[in-house]
């Protein structure tokens, strides 16, 4: 009776150890015992996807672990994006993401049953430099000196965009609304068309830092910085701020997210591990690459401006009507 007893307790206290042993393993103090996931909502390749590899190789040496990038293209990055947001909040699945994916597109797109509120913010990775172009022989050589010409002349100017409800879009009409100007947008399927037609003077501003080479080489004329500081590739442009506007800060960037729920001591670490990759020089040459800049938010921050950010982007949606299927 004894021995059979003995057997019980022993039976008894490897069962509580078998049970306890991973929750031990999962515990904020323990994290991460095991490989990492980067999820991005696009496809091979892109810069989307070279700047999270290169964010996932400096995390992976800060924190010890692999960090493995998961690509989950498909339905203008909302496939990705839901994805991320339904794996388990046990800090072994995060979400890198751009201003569209997360804070604009649960407004614009009717099939998008996600929000910025299901995602735990982790924080700000880079902000975009933004920049404001002209046709080569635009009548005005400065943003001051555009804004005064389209006061003069309502809807006589034409701007591009890569598409009805893209962040380039955003930005056009909220630079407008701040300013009064009246200006008929086009749409096109991408900025490399764009960029043609503005070169070939079929159309007259773009708001899309994919013309700064063209800029550079003097084939179009850059009227203002649309951020909060100067563009190092383009150090003659000054930010809108420097001329008479508002600060300019564009609220296109690049973020880390986890799925709602995921411990607070574990989104604070991993916080943490960004904001020193982002120091890395491999880092800030990349993100130059892509016209970003570190810009790094902790998960205090980034909670306030992705909540101010999305509120803005889902009033000029309900504003100008915007609703795509």
């Amino acid at each position: 009776m004894i021995y059979t007893r003995r057997v019980v307790h022993l039976a008894v206290l490897a069962t509580l150890a078998s049970v306890a042993v991973p929750t031990m393993a999962q515990s904020p103090a323990a994290w991460p015992n095991k490989p990492v996931h980067f999820v991005t909502p696009y496809p091979p390749g892109g810069s989307s996807d070279v700047i999270t590899r290169f964010i996932a190789d400096g995390v992976s040496r800060v924190l010890g672990q692999p960090v493995v990038v998961e690509n989950k293209p498909g339905a203008a990055a909302t496939m990705g994006t839901d994805y991320a947001s339904r794996q388990a909040p046990d800090g072994y699945s995060f979400l890198v993401a751009p201003t569209a994916a997360v804070a604009l597109a649960p407004y614009l797109l009717k099939t998008v049953k996600y929000s910025y509120q299901n995602f735990e913010p982790v924080a700000k990775l880079a902000s975009s430099y933004g920049l404001v172009t002209a046709r080569k022989d635009a009548p005005f050589s400065d943003y001051k000196g555009m804004i005064a010409y389209a006061k003069a002349n309502p809807g006589k100017l034409t701007f591009a965009t890569n598409g009805v409800g893209s962040i380039v879009h955003m930005t056009g009409v909220l630079l407008h609304k701040e300013t009064g100007v009246q200006l008929v947008h086009i749409p096109y399927k991408g900025a490399s068309e764009s960029t043609v037609d503005l070169m070939g003077g079929r159309i007259d501003l773009m708001y899309d830092p994919a013309t700064a080479t063209r800029v550079k080489a003097g084939d179009l004329k850059g009227l203002a910085t649309n951020s909060s500081v100067r563009n190092p590739e383009l150090p003659d442009i000054p930010t809108l701020k420097e001329q008479g506007f508002g600060d300019g800060s564009s609220f296109s960037w690049f973020a880390i997210f986890a799925p709602k729920g995921t411990p607070q001591p574990i989104v604070q670490r991993m916080a943490e591990a960004v904001r020193q990759v982002l120091d890395a020089p491999e880092v800030k040459k990349q993100l130059q690459l892509s016209a970003l800049y570190p810009n790094y938010e902790d998960p205090a921050t980034f909670a306030k401006s992705l909540k101010r950010d999305a509120e803005l982007l889902q009033k000029v949606v309900k504003d100008e009507g915007l609703k795509i299927d």
